[in-house]
């Protein structure tokens, strides 16, 4: 069983950017109902041997070529080498793992993070991730077979070729999406652009040994989205994400630690700009969350999106302001 896009690709759609902004609950309803979810995995699809082999989703590769001439960006930041999390991983760090679902170029894999749902108050079942790691974009469909598997080899018993057990590397289980949801910019648009400043998406999912407690009472945390952060209070980000290609193997959850404020990358002005920082992270950690400390408490304010490779130096990430609060507003009220 697969998942599958019903209703044509790009139904349900504003015109404009302005459009988007005066979408009202209708809007998002329609929106939702015309590029519907479906993702029926079939029990254990996702075997230790199809997770080991699954590739890292690439991160989008940005060059001032690809972006055209009315890029506007800071000088990209140096690099910051990334650093495995150290086992076992906290609930604090757990709250990270991979994303791994079937896309055109076969069996893939990404990161998210566990985010509070003020809908459901300690016990939310929402994931956090990037757009790319689970929808094509414009004239693409849903990718399939999506499961979250938290805190991936959190006591490092799969690290270093070693043999290892299901329940060793997914100590909290597998969790099928169930619900879905990317930006309405992200399906309009395709290639590195502008809509790479609204590359974001969230899932519902559900244990799949049919367990009655929530992904966070499982976990045993989660994070909140701080969005509409004023940028001049960002200044620092720590993003993380389990990389897959080389030199990494996808088994450990990285960081980078970026103790300056982010630099800017903007594709069209009149969007969010996006933030930057030195990361040597390469493709898997695709939509891992960007923490920073708010009121004494880790809060994600972007996820990993596009970076350079060969070597990877810095990552980008969509800075998460009005457009995707409303999306994540309707889709944690509504969305079930």
């Amino acid at each position: 069983m697969t998942a599958a896009a019903t209703g044509k690709p790009g139904a349900g759609l504003p015109t404009s950017l302005q459009d988007l902004a005066n979408w009202k609950l209708d809007d998002w309803a329609r929106f939702i109902k015309d590029n519907a979810f479906v993702n029926e995995v079939a029990q254990d699809f996702w075997s230790i041997a199809k997770m080991e082999d699954a590739k890292g989703r690439a991160t989008p590769e940005y060059s001032a070529k690809s972006a055209g001439s009315t890029v506007e960006r800071d000088e990209p930041p140096a690099a910051i080498p990334a650093r495995p999390q150290q086992h076992p991983y906290s609930p604090a760090t757990a709250v990270v793992g991979k994303i791994f679902m079937t896309a055109p170029e076969g069996d893939s894999m990404c990161s998210g993070t566990v985010v509070s749902d003020p809908a459901n108050p300690g016990r939310s079942n929402l994931v956090y991730t990037a757009a790319h790691c689970l929808h094509d974009g414009k004239g693409g469909t849903w990718l399939k077979n999506i499961v979250f598997v938290p805190g991936y080899n959190r006591d490092g018993q799969a690290s270093r070729g070693k043999k290892y057990t299901e329940q060793q590397v997914s100590p909290y289980g597998r969790w099928t999406a169930v619900n879905a949801l990317v930006s309405p910019t992200w399906v309009k648009e395709s290639g590195v652009g502008p809509n790479s400043q609204y590359d974001y998406g969230i899932i519902r999912v559900r244990n799949e040994n049919g367990s009655g407690k929530s992904l966070e009472e499982t976990v045993g945390s989660s994070i909140p989205v701080w969005f509409n952060a004023p940028r001049e209070q960002i200044t620092s980000a720590f993003s993380y994400g389990y990389p897959a290609e080389r030199p990494f193997d996808g088994m450990e959850l990285n960081h980078c630690d970026s103790t300056l404020r982010p630099a800017k990358l903007s594709f069209d002005p009149a969007r969010p700009p996006m933030y930057v920082i030195g990361c040597t992270m390469t493709g898997g950690s695709s939509g891992g969350g960007w923490f920073i400390t708010k009121d004494g408490k880790p809060n994600l304010i972007s996820v990993n999106s596009i970076g350079n490779r060969n070597p990877s130096e810095y990552m980008a990430g969509p800075s998460l302001q009005e457009q995707a609060k409303q999306a994540f507003d309707y889709f944690s009220k509504n969305a079930k």
